[in-house]
């Protein structure tokens, strides 16, 4: 599996340069993958898996399970630095643990199925019983596994969003709440606030950004069109969900200024990431405290 290290400074990131240098950058401190509910502010440096395959998508849009599987096998590897992905997950996850794995049913652009098979299996690998695994995304307020769950898996894929900017992890808890609606105003300026609530406060252990075909553009709420999905074939895997969502944001800025031809910024905008980082400390979306390893294909990465 190829590895490259994206070492992208500051200015680098935000004009969305395709080089970047190889090595680790130096001084970044290594980041444990068990959640620390004790943790009032967000690690000093988030690391953050990139990982792509060409061949993940066929040309018809069918999703290959295998090699989703052998991708979050991979990333999960390289974010915890374990030898195998069955010793990652048991130190992401407990054998007493009850694990909801947070997922999302938008009917144009679901979390496939082979990503949540994926992620159940390495739940199971760490030797947590079947019964003990819920994989959901509506009606959780009345959910008695994701009530009383000790740990999160949070997954969904990236979309530009009419309300927030984009469809991202850290908007994926909002069907935690009763009425989500409460949570719009401002282009949803306070949504790393549903990370603070008592069902979801310190239960995340794993983020998974699925990027596989996102959605670039709309118009109007709940809108679909097939010709603003692409095929960019990745997941993007952290511990931060802020992090992630900030190089999901920027590979989705990336390729609008691509296919529009000049740089066309998101409306509305997506300030809920930086909030989660500057105003809520949930995470890092400072470009200077993410350390981006890259794994697989790189051919148009739109970094």
């Amino acid at each position: 599996m190829h590895e490259e290290r994206l070492s992208l400074t500051r200015r680098e990131f935000m004009k969305g340069a395709g080089s970047a240098a190889l090595g680790i950058a130096a001084g970044l401190p290594a980041v444990s993958c068990r959640a620390d509910e004790a943790e009032p502010t967000p690690p000093s440096t988030s690391k953050v898996v990139l990982i792509r395959d060409e061949d993940v998508v066929s040309e018809g849009g069918a999703i290959d399970a295998q090699l989703v599987q052998q991708m979050l096998d991979a990333a999960v590897v390289t974010l915890c630095e374990k030898p195998s992905a069955a010793e990652c997950w048991r130190d992401i996850i407990q054998p007493d643990d009850i694990v909801g794995i947070k997922t999302n049913v938008w009917q144009y652009l679901p979390t496939p199925d082979s990503v949540n098979d994926a992620l159940r299996n390495g739940v199971l690998s760490a030797g947590v019983p079947e019964g003990n695994i819920g994989v959901a995304d509506r009606g959780l307020v009345n959910n008695e596994l994701f009530q009383n769950s000790t740990a999160l898996i949070n997954t969904r894929p990236m979309r530009t969003h009419a309300w927030s900017g984009v469809g991202s992890l850290i908007k994926n808890y909002i069907t935690f709440v009763p009425r989500p609606p409460d949570y719009h105003d401002d282009a949803c300026a306070n949504l790393a606030t549903l990370w603070e609530l008592p069902v979801t406060r310190g239960k995340t252990r794993l983020n998974v950004l699925v990027m596989l075909t996102p959605q670039f553009h709309n118009v109007g709420p709940h809108h679909f069109d097939a010709s603003y999905v692409w095929t960019y074939g990745g997941l993007i895997v952290s511990k931060d969900p802020v992090a992630a969502d900030s190089v999901g944001l920027r590979i989705i800025q990336n390729k609008r200024q691509q296919v529009f031809g000049e740089e066309q910024p998101l409306q509305p905008t997506a300030h809920h990431i930086a909030l989660a980082d500057t105003v809520h400390h949930l995470g890092n979306a400072d470009t200077n405290n993410i350390e981006l390893v890259a794994l697989g294909w790189d051919a148009d990465m739109l970094l």
